[in-house]
């Protein structure tokens, strides 16, 4: 009978410490879940400022402003405009091109 007793000690202590265990290793789960958790809201804050900040600097009028200051841009017209006929050559421009004749004879 005292066998059995200690068999039976033997197996309650041994459950024990694993319930223990299992209980440690729960809460350190539950605590990385937690901090993944909260990452997860600073990530997702820091997306929606960042998709606000990416809204305002892709404004047509300050996309405009920075490549005129900045990159010393300038709106096209026709005095600055040069066509490329398929020969490769440059072709007259139409401010370039001749006028045409008025009152010309039918």
């Amino acid at each position: 009978m005292t066998r059995l007793n200690i068999v039976l000690l033997l197996a309650l202590l041994a459950s024990s410490l694993y319930l223990v265990k299992t209980s440690y290793e729960s809460r350190r789960l539950f605590a990385a879940l937690d901090r993944a958790r909260a990452e997860e809201r600073t990530l997702d804050t820091d997306f929606e400022r960042l998709q606000v900040d990416k809204r305002a600097q892709a404004t047509p009028l300050r996309v405009e402003r920075v490549a005129r200051e900045k990159l010393q841009m300038r709106t096209a017209n026709a005095a600055v405009t040069e066509y490329v006929v398929p020969g490769g050559t440059p072709a007259p421009t139409p401010a370039q091109a001749a006028p045409p004749q008025q009152g010309a004879s039918q």
